[in-house]
């Protein structure tokens, strides 16, 4: 098994951190925009798109900055972090990704998490 690279990415949207973090870190916030269904049991979370199911494990959150999920079925030290960053001049907010990938699947995952934050954006009435 090859090891899976980490990337980032940052999308700057108009919301509130305190808003933004209910649809970051509840399973009916993730469900308006990540996946089409999420259920959580404590810190296990399920995924849901087109009948197939993902189940995550919430590794750590710190309330209006960020949570950090990993996948059940992954053998690496691989995560998934959406974190919230305002710009302390400006007041802008921005999401920042971490998320890591194989070497030919970097690109595909880029357009995935892009695609997911513009219907987050939608939800959010954000541009």
């Amino acid at each position: 098994m090859s090891d899976k690279i980490k990337f980032e990415l940052e999308f700057v949207i108009q919301s509130s951190p305190q808003l933004l973090y209910q649809y970051l870190s509840t399973p009916s916030g993730l469900s308006e925009w990540f996946a089409d269904n999420v259920n959580s049991r404590g810190e296990m979370f399920s995924f849901i798109w087109d009948g197939s199911e993902e189940e995550a494990k919430l590794l750590k959150r710190k309330s209006d900055e960020f949570v950090r999920f990993a996948w059940e079925e992954n053998e690496d030290n691989s995560f998934f972090e959406m974190r919230i960053i305002v710009d302390e001049i400006t007041k802008d907010v921005s999401l920042f990704i971490i998320d890591f990938a194989e070497d030919d699947e970097i690109d595909e995952a880029k357009m995935l998490w892009t695609n997911q934050v513009s219907d987050l954006k939608q939800v959010l009435g954000s541009k």
